[in-house]
């Protein structure tokens, strides 16, 4: 579920030229949608230690509950009602089932999260069903062109949005008093506490944050390529963007994103078309075997080193 560039003709250099492009173009655009739902990832892990396998439960729940809302509701009125319902579903989550949990094994959590996604899946295509839904027209159609390459209109305003929002995103952990403290609370927990931060708080915030990190790219995503069951599979493509940045790093979640969001792509019009079709579709899993074996912390992510 993403747009790729066109497969390389013969050994031309426009052609190779126009192919590198496009690839590039639609690489970011797919790319940014990438970075914030891993964004959410990043922050969820870094604040609470728990890796959530559910994520893309939660790009699926936003993308089918904003197309349910807007049979009722306006386009704009739809999305705010998705992502308050988003960060209600995280603040339940964490309440009901994580905070029970709260000093059990770590497998144990991550089954947990597991089970979840399942549950949400099928509770999300037993209501809404399996084909594919479209949005109405919310957004100007059309083609527009970018670096001369070009790309469907609604994929640049996507793509545009999800960049907005990242900013919007650290700006907010990096000036808010609740950003401030889910930054103590991810860089040492012990010593947040002990000046007063509540990490229970910030659990709850965490969760809410990355469950509308997922609704949001949910969305943007069902905009471009409309939504069904697969969109929850994205959360897999996201977990391989933070594994790449580095699980510990938002930053490197960010750009893992957006490198993912290219490799997809230009695999998506090259190795597809003339090697192994469906390719695009294992490209995120290949990355993450490459880099446990060759870098297992990511670019950017703490190493640590145990000694026996």
């Amino acid at each position: 579920m993403h747009p790729v560039c066109n497969a390389l003709p013969a050994s031309d250099y426009h052609a190779v030229k126009e192919f590198i492009l496009s690839g590039l173009v639609n690489g970011l655009a797919v790319g940014s949608i990438y970075a914030l739902i891993a964004l959410g990832f990043a922050l969820l892990y870094k604040s609470t230690k728990i890796l959530n396998l559910a994520h893309g439960e939660l790009v699926l729940f936003g993308g089918y509950l904003a197309i349910a809302l807007t049979q009722f509701v306006p386009f704009a009125l739809a999305v705010v009602l998705t992502l308050l319902a988003a960060a209600l579903l995280g603040f339940t989550v964490e309440r009901v089932i994580m905070r029970p949990l709260f000093g059990q094994p770590l497998l144990s959590v991550i089954i947990v999260t597991l089970a979840l996604g399942y549950v949400v899946r099928g509770l999300m295509v037993g209501i809404w069903g399996g084909s594919t839904r479209n949005f109405p027209a919310a957004l100007p159609g059309g083609i527009l062109r970018v670096a001369g390459i070009p790309i469907q209109s609604v994929g640049v305003y996507s793509a545009a949005t999800a960049a907005c929002l990242l900013l919007v995103f650290w700006l907010f952990f990096r000036y808010s008093l609740v950003g401030i403290a889910m930054r103590a609370a991810a860089n040492e927990q012990l010593t947040a506490s002990t000046l007063g931060v509540s990490l229970r708080r910030v659990f709850a915030y965490a969760w809410a944050f990355a469950s509308m990190a997922g609704a949001v790219g949910g969305i943007l995503l069902g905009l471009w390529l409309g939504v069904n069951f697969a969109l929850g599979f994205v959360g897999l493509k996201a977990l391989a963007a933070v594994i790449l940045g580095g699980l510990d790093s938002i930053p490197g979640a960010i750009l893992g994103g957006f490198t993912i969001g290219i490799i997809e792509t230009i695999a998506g019009g090259y190795i597809d078309a003339n090697i192994i079709y469906g390719f695009k579709d294992i490209t995120a899993f290949v990355v993450i075997l490459l880099v446990l074996l060759v870098r297992p912390y990511g670019l950017f992510g703490t190493e640590h080193v145990e000694r026996l």
